[in-house]
């Protein structure tokens, strides 16, 4: 059996939200995909810009990042090259308005789950549920 402040601690391990990285130069969609996984009980930081994000993750590391492929600075196929060549488990979804190439290219790169735009919010949030619980 477990002390007690082992039990608490395992606990709160558990009960802790898992964390989320949006990086997108969009603010509108920043903060659309930021309250759709706020309300499903992630935490949420955000870039708004490839070098911003990398650096952000570098910095802290967060369960999960949701990258956009066309930004400005660091494209999100550099993002995740970047990311990916740094932290082998690092967890990445990719969308872009793009052509269907591009999100290809972001699988062949690491990205878990890709995502065209207009975004499929429903189809997004399984992906992310599946990828943070399993």
């Amino acid at each position: 059996m477990l002390p007690q402040a082992e039990f608490e601690r395992e606990r709160d391990t558990e009960m802790m939200p898992s964390t989320i990285l949006i990086i997108e130069d969009q603010s509108s969609v920043r903060t659309l995909l930021r309250r759709v996984l706020e309300d499903d009980g992630y935490q949420v930081c955000e870039a708004d810009n490839g070098r911003q994000g990398v650096q952000r993750f570098h910095e802290q590391p967060t369960d999960l990042v949701i990258t956009d492929l066309e930004m400005p600075e660091m494209n999100g196929l550099e993002v995740i090259l970047d990311l990916t060549r740094a932290f082998l488990d690092v967890k990445v979804i990719a969308m872009s308005g793009l052509s269907p190439d591009e999100l290809q290219k972001a699988k062949l790169l690491g990205a878990r789950h890709t995502f065209p735009k207009p975004l499929d919010l429903q189809a997004l949030l399984r992906a992310v549920q599946y990828e943070l619980h399993h």
